[in-house]
């Protein structure tokens, strides 16, 4: 193998990694942004029960009111939370996946690249 030779696969394999590093950067980033949606998710839901219980205690006629809505409120909250995190559940699988895909698929790549220029040289 010559050195022109030598520095065009070195050169192919450095432009490669690079691909292969922003292709991760934006997985990342995808990621980062499912993930954060799902956190906000979560958020808005404990809010709204906030909000439920907030105005729950300045509306309850009395006592016995304002403990059965509290205790409402908190058994819908858990429910809701519940479903939330069986779909935060889904997601992380699904980030999972991901990256397997990311990691198999650049995995082949490289080791092809790397037979390459083994039988060049």
């Amino acid at each position: 193998m010559t050195v022109t030779e030598t520095l065009n696969t070195v050169n192919d394999m450095t432009n490669k990694t690079v691909e292969r590093m922003t292709s991760l950067g934006e997985l990342n980033v995808r990621i980062f942004e499912k993930m954060s949606a799902r956190q906000m998710d979560a958020m808005s839901l404990y809010m709204e029960h906030a909000m439920r219980v907030m105005k729950l205690a300045t509306e309850a006629k009395g006592y016995n009111e304002f403990a059965k809505g509290q205790v409402e409120a908190t058994k819908e909250l858990g429910e809701r939370m519940l479903t939330e995190s069986k779909t935060g559940m889904q997601a992380v699988s699904e980030v999972r996946d991901d990256y397997r895909a990311w990691f198999e698929k650049n995995m082949a790549e490289v080791s092809t690249d790397l037979r390459k220029s083994v039988t060049v040289a």
